[in-house]
């Protein structure tokens, strides 16, 4: 659409008469707008996703992509932001913050870190392609599973007996062993000291467009599209609590 700028020219006259009969000046002070104060920047930004929006499909929808994080994301952000300012938290750490909080606060500090975790662990979809975790991680794994097999049949069973919204999580502790865990609503392994490595949105809205009610469909197509560089580099950093 065009936008046109219509400039109103304002003229006066004065006449030499007048100004000849003029015999006292006014000066007029310019009095400066008061100072306003410029908004505090919130005290947590949103991340970038590392992918365009259509590069997991078909295992999840460009759609799906844009209502998970440009909707409920940025509404998990910008609740814990307005939740921060409100109560004159400090903490910036997403992660301690989770960990010591309740409440409203815990529920879009932890929907904000378990989403962080759940969008950068992913990697463009390509026919075809199957991945494995490799180096110590899967040496992690063979410890406990005979083979990656029956570690994602495992893994699905446990997400196909999630009642409601919720995660399932592979996670770890500081000592390298593997965990597979079952949260609800906002839950998450940091609240029990452990490192997530791998999170798996239950929330319908992470499946619903593309899968309607077939979770398990939905849990056995989701291997297509993990990185497992990233899980991996989680895993071996545990040490030094979430990483990215």
């Amino acid at each position: 659409m065009r936008i046109r700028s219509l400039a109103l020219l304002l003229t006066g006259a004065l006449t030499i008469s007048s100004l000849s009969a003029q015999t006292k000046t006014t000066k007029a002070t310019a009095t400066a707008p008061a100072a306003t104060a410029e908004p505090a920047k919130p005290a947590f930004q949103l991340f970038d996703l590392p992918y365009a929006t259509d590069a997991l499909a078909p295992v999840i929808s460009q759609r799906t992509v844009e209502l998970h994080y440009g909707k409920h994301v940025v509404g998990y952000l910008h609740k814990l932001n307005k939740l921060v300012h409100e109560n004159d938290i400090k903490e910036r750490d997403l992660a301690r913050l989770v960990r010591f909080s309740s409440g409203a606060i815990f529920d879009n500090a932890g929907q904000l870190l378990n989403h962080l975790l759940y969008f950068k662990q992913f990697r463009p979809y390509e026919a075809g392609r199957v991945t494995e975790p490799q180096g110590a991680l899967r040496a992690a794994l063979l410890r406990s599973y005979k083979d990656f097999d029956a570690f994602k049949a495992d893994f699905e069973k446990a997400g196909g007996e999630i009642f409601g919204s919720g995660w399932l999580w592979l996670s770890t502790d500081e000592a390298g062993v593997i965990y597979i865990e079952k949260t609800s609503n906002a839950g998450t392994p940091v609240t029990r000291g452990r490192v997530p490595l791998l999170a798996i949105d239950i929330w319908e809205h992470a499946y619903y467009l593309d899968y309607e009610n077939r979770r398990a469909d939905h849990l056995r197509a989701i291997w297509q599209i993990i990185d497992w560089e990233v899980v991996g580099r989680r895993y071996e950093a545990r040490a030094k609590g979430v990483q990215l």
